[in-house]
């Protein structure tokens, strides 16, 4: 079949539909560019705000064929999920009121929409998917309209059948003169179809919709997501704003979303519907790029994904301020939550003031997690639930209260930092499944043993130390850790390197335009003669039986470092630094302009980390 020339297609603000999309003669909206874009084409979506929800109606072919969608270079392009609201009405003090005829709102009303699913805890209260902005900045949902006229900036809506009426007190601003949005779109860039393959979407600022609850259990639409497809690249782009998830990487609707037994059956069925469409394989689903984004301010989650994120990679994006005002609870939500992540990789990404850092719920099988720096988020920075494994958790700087949360088996944690505490948690009474190597295709079920884990190569200065593991039953191998100060090692440990005298506080600092560690680390602590870390030593797992490896079944080996420096592999050095000479401070992130210094209000709306990896 002949292969058309690819197309060159432009949008402008000031363009129009009925052009030809040339650059001379640009569409004016990107959805009209999107219905005339074919395999191979690109959109290029001149400066401007784009007030739509961006709907593609196909993909494209191959990696070499993907129809990509990118700003201008230089240009500054925003697609928003909302629009400007003016003819506010002045009730009483700092509270003024607007009334809505619901066609305003066609098909979707996000401020008759509540929020609901599976692991959503509304907290006694009602949640819409609505959202105000005042100046871009998100105010809350009151409970009651009462609030309102004594409490702080908020909002609070009613719909009937026929007007939508929302209140908000403004502080001491005038909603008539000020810039005051109101969400009206679900979604900003979401394919409403699965399989819309091959995509890239570059350069964009994607902001302020009104994404619903994404549990895995349901279809998973977030404020831009791929809809189960595949071989998506989704690169520097500033997402925010969302009212529940930035960008989803996850499970297709299906009728039975949302109406099976609650909890864990309701997610055991869901997995078994995920293995009986039978199009859920490396073929078919997932291998997205997810590069260099600048994610926050997302009521749920930054990145969310239920079997849909298997065979991704994740690196180099910005992650901070998700879940932290906590008006509603429940279990899926962290910078990164994903669901059997088969084979992805979670690398170089910075990871700050969350409520929770990065959760792998549930087949976490054949995933790495490498490279990244997190710190101040308040539950911890890596939660590993209800899997059997192999996993592989190395070369991090883990720096908030609690580092690591360990409720699986089959994982290795080799040349990290922890800078803060290790907590343990027994799953024996659950059941997950697991898969042949590097696959989706069902192998097997078991129960979460209490054990079977790998600890190498660590430096660890929390107090509790690895000591939590000095009950376990099952083997846990430990070699090559070094605790620092008060920090305990385990009794598992033949001959840790034990430093009482030695400093283990640190600081983050975040106000000279990077992210710096302040932490005293000594050059002869390599006399420990630390073994290096490769598929042989960390042998395989119990449950599944698998060795650790890479994607494509290759033994791997820990020879890099944090920064990609080469380490001496007759006796590396314990963490994730390659230190040659006695340090006081690194540098763990590279920013290019100064950011928030670390502790300044977890919900601020206008900081942000403008960064680059390292």
């Amino acid at each position: 079949m002949a292969i058309d020339e690819p197309k060159q297609l432009h949008v402008s603000i000031n363009g129009n539909d009925s052009n030809p999309g040339t650059e001379a003669e640009p569409f004016l909206t990107i959805s009209a560019a999107a219905n005339a874009a074919g395999p191979g084409d690109t959109i290029t979506v001149h400066e401007g705000i784009y007030r739509e929800q961006v709907d593609p109606p196909r993909g494209g072919l191959s990696d070499d064929q993907r129809i990509t969608y990118q700003a201008a270079p230089g240009e500054a392009v925003a697609i928003k999920g909302s629009e400007i609201l003016k003819e506010w009405k002045h009730l009483d003090g700092k509270v003024w009121m607007v009334t809505l005829d619901n066609d305003y709102f066609g098909a979707f009303n996000p401020f008759a929409n509540v929020l609901n699913g599976d692991w959503f805890f509304p907290q006694g209260r009602t949640h819409h998917t609505g959202m105000v902005f005042l100046n871009d900045v998100a105010l809350n949902e009151a409970k009651e309209l009462d609030e309102l006229f004594d409490g702080p900036r908020a909002w609070f809506a009613k719909s009937k059948n026929l007007e939508t009426r929302i209140w908000a007190n403004f502080g001491d601003a005038d909603p008539n003169e000020a810039l005051v949005e109101i969400t009206k779109r679900q979604t900003v860039f979401y394919p409403s179809k699965p399989e819309v393959n091959y995509i890239t979407v570059r350069g964009f600022t994607l902001s302020q919709a009104a994404t619903p609850w994404s549990p895995p259990t349901t279809e998973q639409i977030g404020l831009i997501g791929v809809n189960w497809s595949k071989g998506w690249v989704i690169e520097n782009n500033t997402i925010s704003h969302s009212r529940c998830t930035g960008l989803t990487l996850g499970k297709y609707f299906d009728r039975d979303d949302g109406r099976l037994e609650y909890g864990y059956n309701a997610h055991y069925q869901t997995v078994k519907r995920v293995l009986d469409r039978g199009d859920w394989s490396r073929e078919n689903v997932g291998g997205h790029l997810i590069r260099n984004n600048h994610i926050s301010n997302c009521g749920q989650a930054g990145i969310v994904g239920s079997h849909g994120g298997a065979f991704c990679t994740i690196t180099g994006n910005v992650i901070h301020d998700i879940h932290v005002r906590q008006l509603f609870g429940g279990f899926e939500q962290a910078g990164i939550k994903l669901h059997a992540p088969v084979d992805t990789t979670i690398s170089n990404n910075l990871i700050y003031g969350c409520n929770m850092g990065v959760w792998l719920d549930w087949m976490t099988q054949g995933t790495r997690i490498s490279g990244n720096a997190m710190h101040s988020n308040k539950s911890w920075d890596l939660f590993v639930e209800i899997s059997h494994g192999p996993y592989l958790v190395d070369n991090n700087v883990l720096m908030s209260d609690t580092s690591l949360l360990d409720s699986a088996q089959g994982g290795a944690y080799v040349h990290n930092l922890f800078g803060g505490n290790i907590r343990y948690r027994a799953e024996a009474m659950r059941s997950t499944q697991y898969f042949k190597p590097h696959s989706t295709e069902l192998a097997g079920v078991a129960k979460v043993l209490d054990g079977d884990e790998r600890f190498y190569n660590n430096i660890v200065l929390a107090e509790g130390g690895l000591a939590i593991y000095d009950s376990h039953e099952e083997e846990i191998a430990m070699d090559g850790n070094v605790f620092v100060g008060m920090a305990k090692s385990s009794c598992l440990e033949e001959n840790p390197l034990c430093a009482p005298e030695a400093d283990g506080s640190f600081d983050i600092d975040a106000q000279g335009g990077g992210v710096m560690l302040q932490l005293k680390l000594r050059a002869d602590w390599r006399q420990r003669q630390c073994q290096p870390v490769t598929t042989e030593r960390l042998g395989k797992t119990r449950a599944s039986g698998q060795a650790f490896d890479n994607p494509d079944g290759s033994p791997l080996s820990i020879d890099t470092d944090y920064f990609g420096n080469v380490r001496n592999m007759n006796s590396p050095f314990p963490g994730p630094f390659e230190l040659v000479e006695d340090s006081d401070a690194i540098e763990i992130w590279q920013a290019k302009s100064q950011v928030r210094a670390s502790g300044q209000a977890a919900d601020s709306e206008t900081d942000a980390y403008e960064a680059e990896p390292r």
